[in-house]
């Protein structure tokens, strides 16, 4: 599987967006222009992230990657089966510094600070 393949359909995406609601034309119609390629940077990094984790773990399914969108960073919470952790994480974190190296590097290509946090 390559990264550009469509994710896996058993991986649980969830959007966590929280855009206030904005009140003149003028200013959606801007928002709008720059809220779609954060909206693709959200995806991608969703994408990136989920690929990621599913190839690390035996329990692909219990996959679970929410993003939230605060101003122009991009905040990624993965959440995988506790027993699965150490997997994720890797022996001295090195496995989580990567992965959290590439979510920032693919960020910047989108032009938004991207963030990664790790749940079991």
């Amino acid at each position: 599987m390559t990264m550009t393949d469509t994710p896996r359909d058993d991986v649980n995406l969830v959007d966590t967006d929280q855009d206030p609601l904005e009140t003149d034309a003028h200013e959606s119609e801007a928002s709008e222009d720059a809220g779609g390629a954060t909206d693709n940077a959200r995806e991608d990094l969703r994408e990136l992230v989920a690929y990621l984790a599913t190839n690390l773990i035996d329990a692909p399914e219990d996959v679970r990657v929410s993003v939230e969108r605060r101003g122009s960073a991009v905040h990624l919470r993965l959440q995988v089966p506790e027993e699965e952790l150490g997997k994720v994480i890797g022996r001295q974190g090195r496995i989580a510094r990567a992965m959290r190296t590439a979510v920032m590097i693919a960020g910047a290509r989108h032009d938004v600070r991207a963030s990664l946090d790790i749940e079991g």
